[in-house]
């Protein structure tokens, strides 16, 4: 059976089932799994002929180490990864992976649906626990990924917070629409603001011992656990083609940095990643450490791609103990910042060059890995969003008008259920104990 560490203190170890379902250790730090073990390299070399599921099956059973029976295990792979996770090539020669064919057209769905089906399995094996309320900070993506993932999951709530005035219409309508258990609460306030009243509750210890909370956010290491798929589906699909895997670098849109955790942690279990770059917009935290030495957190300033505005990475401890130090973290990632403008001629000549149509966050990945890939090296870089999720901003840029897929339009005119939270915690905290 697999232990959780906690990132403050290693000595304090939980279960996977502990880990999920509190999302936060008690002393505020995140959990990381205590071995992460390696595939045999004859998984590694044979992964080309083989289905996304049955790639999603080896990797994720291997990292729990058992401890979700297989048959279990096999029924929340169907029902995450029943989409497809396409690696497509450009006419630069780089290839970009699509992480955004699921229901609501981001890569959260993968993180968000596993996490979504383990947790009823989980509550299938505990009748006798009260009502789990997920909360959830976001500036988009993350809200409505979580809000359909756990639609009408028997025995548990969730509560999307999203900053008032931040937020697109369309993506709005994706977790203000649905109803059911899913309760939308606009803040007065930042994306920033709405993760410090999620941090707030967390540590309240009297809303802790009346509620059973946790989080859905790549916090939670159930988020990044089937995140590590992809990356291995990836390097699947490079060796199915004719391009040399023997040096792949693979660029990663950074923002609270799960991503590049995730992919941090593939490496570590054996796959053949060369390094990491991580593509960041102007919030650059991240970035900044890498070049100093210093992890400076700050407010986050809005750009056109409102899911790299963070300014306090919360995985930033997970890094650090993958890396393990500065230099180490320096030799694995190679860091990049872009302002908008560089994101905009960035998408243009994606688009009016190669015929590729890229979202702001997908193109901070897809500049950094030109600007980084060496002779010899092959790339790829994740497109973590459909480009019509920001359509007014895409279109606006490339000058073409963009057809809104189904999934996205179906909610698009839907009523929306939103309810007003004024500025804070006293108003969040009075507002949750109204809903145990």
């Amino acid at each position: 059976m697999p232990l959780f560490y906690s990132t403050n203190n290693r000595l304090a170890r939980v279960t996977l089932e502990e880990a999920v379902i509190t999302g936060l250790a008690p002393d505020g730090g995140l959990y990381m799994p205590e071995d992460i073990p390696q595939l045999p390299r004859a998984f590694i070399d044979n992964m080309a002929a083989m289905s996304l599921h049955e790639v999603a099956y080896a990797v994720i059973y291997y990292a729990l180490q058992g401890d979700v029976p297989s048959h279990a295990l096999k029924d929340i792979i169907a029902r995450t990864f029943n989409f497809d996770i396409p690696l497509v090539r450009t006419r630069g020669g780089r290839f970009v992976l699509e992480l955004f064919h699921g229901p609501t057209m981001a890569f959260k769905d993968v993180g968000a649906r596993f996490m979504a089906r383990l947790l009823a399995h989980y509550h299938s094996r505990h009748r006798e626990w009260r009502t789990i309320h997920v909360l959830v900070p976001t500036s988009g993506d993350t809200g409505s990924a979580v809000a359909c993932s756990f639609l009408n999951l028997p025995g548990v709530k969730v509560h999307v917070l999203f900053p008032r005035g931040q937020v697109n219409q369309l993506q709005q309508a994706q977790f203000s629409t649905l109803g059911g258990n899913v309760t939308a609460l606009e803040v007065n306030g930042s994306f920033d603001d709405c993760k410090q009243l999620v941090a707030q509750a967390f540590a309240d210890d009297t809303l802790a011992r009346d509620m059973l909370l946790t989080t859905a956010t790549s916090i939670n290491v159930a988020r990044l656990l089937p995140q590590m798929v992809y990356y291995f589906y990836a390097y699947a699909q490079l060796r199915a083609s004719d391009v040399p895997t023997d040096r792949v670098v693979v660029s990663v849109p950074c923002a609270n940095l799960g991503n590049l955790v995730s992919g941090i942690m593939a490496q570590r279990m054996g796959l053949p990643l060369t390094r990491f770059v991580s593509a960041e917009n102007q919030n650059n935290i991240f970035y900044n450490y890498l070049r100093s030495g210093q992890f400076v957190p700050r407010a986050s300033v809005e750009s056109i791609a409102p899911a790299l505005d963070a300014g306090d990475p919360t995985n930033f401890p997970r890094v650090q103990a993958l890396t393990g130090s500065l230099d180490e973290a320096r030799k694995l990632i190679h860091g990049y910042s872009y302002t908008d403008s560089h994101l905009i001629e960035t998408m243009r000549t994606a688009y009016h060059a190669e015929r590729y149509l890229l979202d702001p966050h997908s193109a901070a990945a897809y500049r950094a890995l030109i600007e980084d890939l060496q002779p010899g090296e092959t790339g790829v870089a994740l497109a973590t969003a459909h480009p019509a999720k920001l359509l007014n901003t895409v279109q606006r840029i490339v000058g073409h008008e963009l057809v809104v897929p189904a999934q996205l339009a179906a909610r698009q005119h839907g009523k929306r259920r939103v309810r007003p939270m004024a500025s804070g915690y006293a108003a969040f905290r009075q507002y949750l104990t109204t809903q145990q």
